[in-house]
């Protein structure tokens, strides 16, 4: 096993839908320009709410990927 070093950024994703559309949709646009994602943990949630009724989830998370030779 080889040794890795590792780097962690922080997140905030948006959904109007649900929670776990708002980390898949952090985590898809961060896989755009960040290579070797591998964990994520979610660090706080919260919301926006309209009428009522809520209107966009905002989840922070934190992503973990190696970082390369």
């Amino acid at each position: 096993m080889s040794n890795h070093v590792y780097k962690h950024i922080e997140l905030t994703g948006s959904s109007t839908k649900n929670i776990e559309d708002a980390v898949s949709g952090a985590i898809a646009k961060a896989s755009k320009s960040l290579r070797n994602i591998h964990w994520f943990e979610v660090m706080e949630t919260r919301g926006h709410v309209e009428n009522g009724k809520v209107a966009h989830w905002q989840v922070t998370i934190k992503v973990g990927f190696t970082l390369e030779d």
